[in-house]
């Protein structure tokens, strides 16, 4: 059957206020950035020519309007994106640190994302795409959670490639002990994962990154495993096979963004070579383009809107 998307993603679709300066009496300034992880792995997506849609809720406030049109602007579909009446839009108050690094402050008790529900999840247009993608943020409480996992019944019984990125927010968690619970959920249903370094050491409990994979592997059996390291580049895991290749060095502002520029450019080239017998050489070409795609994000502010192009990414990768 052909399908109508290439990827369908669940999550969070929220702003992100970013710090941009300050004004002239001396108050910071907070710049209003469409964002959320998912919506973000989209966003790359639609830069590499791929059809993509988005399963969600934003508040019926200004922020949710401005979300949907941003969307709409990029060219992710929104047929599927629901607005809540009475709960507003997710926000998130990103605080930037000298070396790019940044901690979040959530507006979030509840918002707009969390009230997505089981019924909202409609089993035909889950089938119509080839890779479902998601994260941890709509597991956070009980309605979003069922939701979530019903879509995953759905997609993993009509053969649809899951791809998961467990984007661990801890603020976000009633406790951390749930938070692994529901990473281990992910990690029981994914074929490929993403997972940061931080993430990795977090779950397995060692120290050492190979080890935390080796634990994955030998747990969930999972076929693709890709792990992040920031600007130390990434490694995939695949089939006893162990590539890596090191990141591009960019003068980076903001790291917001660049996981999910990684994830959205390897979500591409899995639709393309599928994840049934991919050579070392493919592994490798994948890392390079992902790491200059997520080094080229951290060059701008906020991240749909900042996605950058094909030829920009090969541009860094061949320089």
């Amino acid at each position: 059957m052909d399908k109508k998307y290439d990827v369908i993603a669940l999550g969070e679709l929220l702003i992100d206020f970013t710090m941009n300066g300050q004004s002239a009496q001396g108050n910071h300034l907070f710049e209003a950035c469409p964002g959320g992880a998912p919506c973000n792995v989209l966003a790359m997506l639609n830069k590499l020519g791929d059809r993509t849609s988005f399963l969600g809720k934003v508040g019926k406030d200004q922020f949710g309007t401005l979300l949907r049109h941003t969307l709409d602007e990029v060219g992710i579909d929104t047929s599927h994106l629901y607005m809540d009446d009475e709960v507003h839009t997710t926000l998130a108050f990103v605080h930037t640190f000298e070396d790019g690094d940044r901690e979040f402050s959530f507006y979030r008790n509840p918002g707009a994302d969390m009230m997505l529900t089981e019924e909202e999840i409609d089993e035909e247009y889950i089938q119509s795409a080839k890779v479902f993608h998601f994260g941890t943020l709509s597991m956070t409480h009980e309605g979003v959670r069922n939701a979530t996992k019903k879509a995953l019944k759905i997609a993993k019984e009509n053969g649809l490639i899951i791809t998961f990125d467990p984007n661990l927010r801890p603020p976000l968690w009633e406790s951390l002990e749930l938070a692994k619970e529901q990473m281990e959920y992910g990690f029981g249903i994914c074929d490929v994962l993403k997972i940061s370094d931080n993430e990795i050491q977090f779950v397995s409990g060692k120290e050492d990154y190979d080890e935390g994979v080796r634990y994955l592997q030998d747990k969930y059996h999972i076929p693709l495993i890709l792990l992040t390291m920031g600007k130390d580049g990434s490694r995939a895991y695949y089939k006893g096979m162990r590539v890596e290749r090191a990141g591009c060095k960019v003068k980076a502002i903001e790291t917001t963004g660049a996981g999910d520029t990684f994830c959205g450019s390897v979500i591409h080239y899995v639709l393309h070579y599928g994840i049934e017998d991919l050579k070392e050489e493919q592994l490798a070409q994948m890392l390079m383009f992902a790491n200059a795609a997520a080094a080229l994000i951290t060059m701008k502010k906020g991240a749909i809107r900042s996605m950058p192009e094909k030829e920009e990414v090969e541009a860094l990768m061949n320089k």
